[in-house]
């Protein structure tokens, strides 16, 4: 995350900041996400505090918040690591390596030590506070309450073209013009950033449609306003994917077959193409002034120069062509920060997770002890998934997208964990469900959905 390296609150700024921590500090376990989407949805980066050279936004101040109500509370309960976890530890402990030993200076190990609070800090918290049906589903509803304020402000900002977030600081109090199209971004980093948040949440008020009607209804309008308002490329085809991915749901047990078909094209595409197959990228326009180009060439330049960046990464990308400075695709990123290892720990992160969703529907599904529909809703976050994955070749997170994030690989990380306890517990049919060991699987078990 971020700033310019100084410190700014703003009375409101101020005021908000700290009664969300306050909340934080005194909810009851299941509205302790609150407060912490409340900051996602409606602060900017630009509030901050500088301590000792360290940027504090609010996030990340809200973050160590949730850490001290974890310890106060006693909520920080044995946490038994699956293939998710381990490979989130082992990317960002990479990466903390790597980028240190690529740059050797204080002010960078300062930077990258406030990059592992985030990564790690964020997703553990998480983790702790997502465990079980129950509260999968709430932070679900709680998104979809959220996104309509959230569109409102947007769909303002597309009419009068000022941005109410302004005020906060990190983002600028006209909206951004290209092609004659206001190009909307409330309180995120970049319109694209915007749209990509309203993408990524999209999945997963279709799904609560089976659930609540009407919150779904005005959910799915209102995330379709803020990726509309955005008025850029890649939030739109990311957004198209992912509910192509929730159409898939009747081919689920046919995915293997799809993606070594999915595969086998991209291979067919790139020996018959006359240029590399992600130049495709270059092609999508959906939206005039599209810089597919770019995001095309920027990929291409990194696969010429590998050599540059494979073992610890590269202090900078400018030499490779014009404006290519500007890392915008979150591989790219990971490697030119970490080298090849660290892109490809990022890398099983993903491939773990959607492993994780796949395991997970397929253990609901064949159980009795939850509603049929709960898996469903397991989809939706593999949809989600797809989402962010498409969009990290277009741009990299560097605002509150890293939370929402971060809220998806521990939904799906506890999602697996509690669908592996309960496949065990079928395995061991002559023990109770209840005596296992393991507070997520009597509350799996027990949950109406």
């Amino acid at each position: 995350m971020l700033t310019d390296g100084t410190t700014y609150i703003t009375t409101t700024g101020l005021i908000f900041g700290l009664s969300m921590g306050l909340l934080l500090l005194v909810l009851p376990k299941r509205y302790a996400l609150m407060p912490i989407l409340a900051l996602v949805f409606f602060m900017t980066m630009g509030e901050r505090v500088l301590i000792g050279g360290l940027n504090f936004t609010m996030i990340r101040i809200l973050l160590l918040c949730g850490w001290v109500r974890l310890v106060i509370r006693g909520e920080i309960r044995r946490l038994k690591f699956n293939p998710i976890d381990i490979a989130i530890v082992l990317w960002v402990i990479s990466g903390l390596i790597l980028h240190n030993i690529l740059w050797q200076t204080g002010a960078e190990f300062q930077n990258s030590l406030g990059g592992a609070y985030d990564k790690v800090g964020t997703y553990f918290l998480l983790r702790f506070l997502v465990r079980d049906v129950q509260d999968i589903t709430r932070v679900i509803k709680l998104l979809a309450i959220f996104i309509i304020p959230l569109a409102v402000v947007m769909l303002n900002e597309k009419l009068t073209g000022r941005n109410m977030f302004f005020a906060f600081g990190g983002v600028p109090e006209f909206t951004v013009v290209r092609e004659s199209s206001l190009r909307c971004q409330g309180p995120f980093g970049h319109p694209i950033l915007a749209g990509s948040f309203g993408a990524a949440l999209m999945p997963f008020f279709i799904a609560l449609y089976r659930d609540t009607k009407w919150l779904a209804v005005l959910a799915v309008v209102s995330a379709a306003a803020v990726v509309v308002t955005s008025a850029s490329s890649g939030p739109l085809g990311a957004c198209a994917f992912g509910i192509l991915a929730l159409c898939m749901w009747p081919l689920r047990r046919s995915m293997r077959k799809i993606r070594w078909g999915i595969g086998l094209t991209v291979l067919t595409l790139q020996l018959v193409m006359t240029s590399s197959v992600w130049f495709l990228m270059a092609r999508v326009d959906i939206v005039a002034g599209s810089t597919g180009y770019h995001r095309a060439l920027l990929i291409d330049q990194a696969v010429h120069h590998i050599n540059e960046w494979w073992l610890v990464g590269k202090k900078g990308t400018a030499d490779w062509g014009g404006h290519l400075e500007d890392v915008t695709n979150q591989y790219i990123a990971e490697g030119v920060n970490g080298g090849l290892l660290t892109m490809a720990l990022f890398i099983l992160v993903i491939v773990r997770c959607y492993g994780g969703v796949g395991f997970a529907v397929r253990t609901l599904e064949g159980s009795p002890q939850v509603s049929a529909h709960f898996a469903f809703y397991i989809w939706s976050l593999g949809a989600a998934l797809l989402v962010h994955t498409m969009t990290f070749l277009s741009v990299s997170y560097f605002d509150q997208n890293a939370i929402s994030w971060y809220l998806l690989l521990a939904m799906i990380s506890s999602a697996y964990s509690a669908s592996l306890l309960l496949r065990r517990s079928k395995a061991a049919e002559a023990r109770p469900v209840l005596q296992f060991d393991g507070a997520e699987l009597s509350e799996w078990s027990t949950s109406k959905i």
